[in-house]
């Protein structure tokens, strides 16, 4: 059994993931001891389950409060733990990577973060119509279709 899992770290992110061909996602949960017991209940009876972490830029810029940075390192750092101490292969993805997969612009060519996001949600339900997706699982979903698209081992 296979599974593929992709993160968008961030407090307000999400987890998408795909076992044996079906699609499921959450919204990040508070709690790591709820990220550990999906990633639990996901690798029963997987086998090389992986893990896609979209990898945290180091400078995130001025306008983005340092409470929010926090967050989002320390959600990184336990996510990545989690995974390599349950077993999964963990793939680091800088954002620049899988955005420019989609060819949707950039970030920067957008009015307001809010265009973009809108923009990356609206590519996500596109590619998973059958799906929910939120603002929250939209990333996870596009980190999920760029992990199936380059995918360098079986």
């Amino acid at each position: 059994m296979k599974l593929l899992v992709a993160v968008d770290p961030g407090a307000s992110g999400g987890i998408a993931w795909e076992r044996d061909g079906q699609l499921d996602c959450c919204a990040m949960p508070a709690a790591i001891t709820d990220v550990i017991d999906l990633f639990r209940t996901l690798i029963v009876g997987t086998d090389r389950p992986e893990i896609w972490i979209e990898d945290v830029p180091k400078f995130i810029g001025r306008a983005i409060p340092s409470s929010t940075t926090a967050v989002l390192f320390k959600n990184f750092g336990y996510l990545e733990g989690a995974g390599c101490a349950l077993g999964f292969r963990c793939i680091l993805v800088k954002p620049h990577d899988w955005q420019k997969h989609f060819r949707l612009g950039t970030k920067r060519e957008c009015a307001s973060t809010t265009e973009w996001k809108n923009k990356l949600k609206a590519e996500a339900a596109r590619r998973f119509p059958t799906q929910s997706i939120t603002l929250k699982t939209a990333d996870a979903f596009l980190i999920l279709d760029f992990a199936r698209a380059v995918k360098i081992f079986p």
